[in-house]
């Protein structure tokens, strides 16, 4: 299924029937503002494997990020970071990072690395964020990937490549073509892991 959704006004109506099928163990590919992503319920361990086997990853060994609402998450999902990271995190979000925090033991076990850590993103996209503050917790994220420029920039493209994949492809528009930047906050200071779409003056 297709949906089309305005990043200006988002349809309440289409936002619901998309965390409806969440609820149900679906899984979706979204925009954000980098590269469109696929993702599912962060409680739903079903549509986790499910999320897994599409990306041809074993789950025990899947280190996904997830996307939250804004910041107020974070101290539920991560260990407490010290003042500095978290005045930087406040700086560039929502924005395209993807920032490594120390996971809390309320992060599902199956999401976890072995190291305890969970990538977290707050994009500057109002779809994704949405759909999660709706869900009430996180979207799982991974990005969706091809060869082919067009197949991850493209959602009517990506619906006729991957849509018998998943539940729900959302039209969000064209999306970018670089990744979320990834910055390693498990230290006592930032580190950048890649470089992607979100500004590096930010961290810094």
């Amino acid at each position: 299924m297709l949906i089309k959704i305005y990043s200006e006004n988002p349809n309440p109506k289409h936002i619901q029937q998309i965390v409806s099928v969440l609820e149900r163990g679906g899984v979706i590919i979204y925009p954000t503002d980098s590269v469109y992503s696929i993702g599912c319920d962060i409680n739903n361990h079903k549509a986790f494997e499910k999320l897994a086997k599409l990306k041809g990853i074993k789950p025990d060994k899947a280190q996904f990020a997830i996307i939250c609402h804004d910041l107020s998450h974070l101290s539920f999902y991560t260990k407490p970071l010290n003042n500095s990271i978290y005045k930087m995190m406040k700086r560039a979000l929502p924005g395209a990072y993807t920032f490594l925090l120390n996971a809390s033991n309320q992060i599902p076990k199956i999401f976890r690395s072995k190291k305890k850590t969970i990538g977290i993103r707050i994009p500057d996209n109002d779809i994704a964020r949405l759909i999660v503050k709706e869900l009430g917790r996180p979207l799982v994220v991974s990005s969706v990937k091809d060869d082919e420029v067009e197949y991850t920039t493209d959602p009517e493209l990506i619906h006729e490549k991957f849509g018998h994949l998943v539940d729900i492809v959302v039209d969000g528009g064209i999306g970018n073509i670089e990744e979320s930047t990834v910055v390693d906050c498990t230290g006592n200071s930032p580190e950048i892991i890649r470089e992607g779409a979100g500004d590096l003056d930010m961290i810094y």
